[in-house]
């Protein structure tokens, strides 16, 4: 009992969740329970997983901003290996916060978990030399629900640490390096997602 503790609403978010998990360490080694549903539900997260996912990324990898558009997943997600800087935007259309968005690094070392309630886009940024990245899913993935928006979109202002570049008005990596010089690495399709006021418009 106790193995976690919860920063709720983090960054005057509604929903948004830092999770740090107990570690118990000694010369050999440590042990730390990643998730247990007790806990979770007595810090108030009644949230149920159905799918684990893992991805591997070199330095400069910016992976979104993702969302899914029928099937919302809320996602839990950590680093096992690197260091990322992990971003939530807001898009529930009726929240206080639409458009506002909060990030984290998450590292092998400090063990962060982000939880991020379904409603949100979410992306990532490697600055380690390969990032292991861990999420669970509370939906099963769906081919062809996948929406994005544009990660350096300016209504959103993303301030991603370490990256160098100028806006020209697209999605694409071009021009943009961390301050050591590594290129940033999108996918195609990650270039190609519009901004927040182009892809949603009430």
């Amino acid at each position: 009992m106790g193995q976690i503790q919860v920063e709720k609403n983090v960054g005057g978010i509604e929903g948004l969740c830092i999770i740090q998990p107990a570690v118990h360490g000694d010369n050999r080694g440590y042990f730390m329970e990643t998730y247990n549903q007790r806990d979770m539900e007595e810090a108030g997260l009644d949230m149920v997983f159905v799918q684990d996912n893992q991805s591997c990324s070199v330095k400069g990898v910016l992976r979104g901003l993702h969302f899914q558009k029928e099937f919302p997943q809320g996602k839990l997600v950590r680093v096992i290996k690197g260091s990322v800087f992990d971003v939530a935007v807001d898009l529930r259309s009726n929240s206080k916060t639409y458009g506002k968005w909060f990030g984290v690094e998450l590292t092998e070392e400090n063990k962060k978990q982000f939880y991020i309630p379904q409603g949100f886009a979410h992306g990532f940024l490697v600055l380690s030399e390969v990032a292991e990245f861990c999420y669970k899913c509370t939906d099963f993935y769906h081919p062809g629900d996948e929406g994005g928006l544009a990660w350096n979109d300016p209504a959103i202002g993303i301030d991603w640490p370490g990256l160098q570049g100028t806006y020209q008005g697209t999605a694409g990596a071009e021009g943009y390096t961390l301050a050591d010089g590594t290129a940033l690495n999108l996918s195609d399709k990650d270039q190609r997602w519009l901004g927040i006021r182009d892809t949603f418009k009430f």
